[in-house]
C-alpha cells in the first residue's frame, strides 16, 4: 500500500468542540512523528490572498536582474539565483527568492535576525499582499503550535510568547527553468531539513517536492491548490529529543523547462528561546546539547551560505 502524507482539516481544531480539537491535535502530532509532513485543508487563509501572492510573485521575479539586485542584501529582500546551498552540499540550489519578516518594533533591542522589510517599487501591490500573507501564516503557525503543545505535555499557550513575534520568515521562491549550463548534479533544492520549528508551505505552483519517508524512499507530496503543507524542522527536533523529528526533503528538477514558484513560511521562536530538551521528551537522556534559537540559527545560516 502506497504511503500518503496525512490530510487534516484545520477547521476541526479552530471550530470544533473539545473532542474534535483533541482528535486534530492527536492526528497532527502523529502525522509529524510518522511522516514529518501534514497537509492542511479548511484553513483560514482566503484563496484570493494566496492567488494574489502567486500572481505578484510571477511579476516580481520577471523584473530585470539588475532591478532585482537593487533589493538584495541580508535576510530581507532579494537573494539572487545560485547563492544558497543545502547544508553539507556545496552545489548551489537552482533558485532565487525574496524574504519577508516582522517589521522591527519601535525601540526594540538590536537583533541580527530582524531588519526592516525591503519592498520593490513594482509591482505596487507586492508590499500589501505579502504583509497580509505573512500575518495570516504567522497566525496559522501559532494555531498549529497550540494544537501540538498538549501532545508534549505542555499547556496549549506554551509557544505563544516564544513565536508570536519570533524571527519567522516568509520566503517567496522562484525556481526558473534549469539553465543548460547547470551542473548535472544540481537540483532546485538539494536534500535538507528545515532549520526552524514548523514550516507552513503554500501548495506550490509546480511538481517537485519530495520527502524522505521513514522507510528510506522518496515520497512525492502532491495536493490541491490552496492547501497548506506543514513540516517540522531541526529546532523542533532538538526541543523534543527527536520525538518530532526533522524530515529530509528536496525539490527535484521536475518540468525543468518551466518556472516553479513556492512560498514557505519558516516559523522561528525569538533568538533568546532555549532549545533545551523539553522535560516530557528527555526519556533516557537528551540527544542534543542546550543552545539558544539565535545561536543555532547563526550556525545554520553560515552552513547554507547566507551568513559569514
Amino acid at each position: 500500500m502506497t504511503r500518503r502524507v496525512p490530510e487534516l482539516s484545520l477547521k476541526q481544531f479552530t471550530a470544533g468542540d473539545a473532542s474534535a480539537r483533541k482528535a486534530f491535535s492527536d492526528a497532527f502530532a502523529a502525522g509529524l512523528r510518522d511522516y514529518g509532513f501534514v497537509v492542511l485543508t479548511e484553513h483560514d487563509i482566503a484563496p484570493e490572498v494566496l492567488d494574489d501572492a502567486y500572481r505578484l510573485a510571477v511579476e516580481v521575479f520577471a523584473l530585470p536582474a539588475e532591478e532585482k539586485r537593487r533589493y538584495a542584501g541580508g535576510l530581507r529582500g532579494y537573494t539572487p539565483f545560485g547563492v544558497e546551498h543545502a547544508k553539507d552540499n556545496k552545489l548551489p540550489d537552482l533558485k532565487e527568492f525574496w524574504q519577508i519578516g516582522h517589521e522591527p518594533a519601535p525601540g526594540a533591542p538590536p537583533n541580527p535576525f530582524s531588519a526592516p522589510n525591503v519592498w520593490p517599487q513594482t509591482p505596487a501591490a507586492f508590499e500589501a499582499a505579502f504583509t497580509r500573507l505573512f500575518a495570516d501564516l504567522n497566525e496559522t503557525g501559532c494555531t498549529l503550535l497550540r494544537a501540538l503543545a498538549p501532545s508534549l505535555d505542555l499547556p496549549e499557550d506554551y509557544f505563544e510568547p516564544l513565536v508570536r513575534r519570533g524571527d519567522s520568515v516568509l520566503r517567496v521562491l522562484h525556481y526558473p527553468p534549469v539553465p543548460p549550463d547547470a551542473d548535472p548534479n544540481a537540483v532546485r533544492s538539494a536534500a535538507h531539513e528545515d532549520i526552524n520549528l514548523l514550516t507552513i508551505l503554500v501548495a506550490a505552483k509546480g511538481k517537485g517536492l519530495e520527502l524522505l519517508d521513514r522507510d528510506g524512499a522518496w515520497l512525492p507530496i502532491v495536493t490541491e491548490a490552496n492547501a497548506l503543507i506543514v513540516d517540522s524542522g531541526d529546532m523542533m527536533a532538538r526541543l523534543t529529543n527527536n520525538v518530532i523529528p526533522a524530515t529530509t526533503h528536496r525539490v527535484i528538477n521536475a518540468n525543468p523547462h518551466k518556472s516553479r514558484y513556492s512560498m514557505p513560511f519558516f516559523m522561528h521562536p525569538t533568538a533568546e528561546t532555549s532549545l533545551a530538551c523539553l522535560p516530557s521528551c528527555v526519556g533516557s537522556g537528551a540527544r542534543y546539547p542546550a543552545i539558544t534559537a539565535g545561536a543555532f540559527l547563526s550556525e545554520r545560516l553560515k552552513e547554507i551560505g547566507l551568513a559569514r
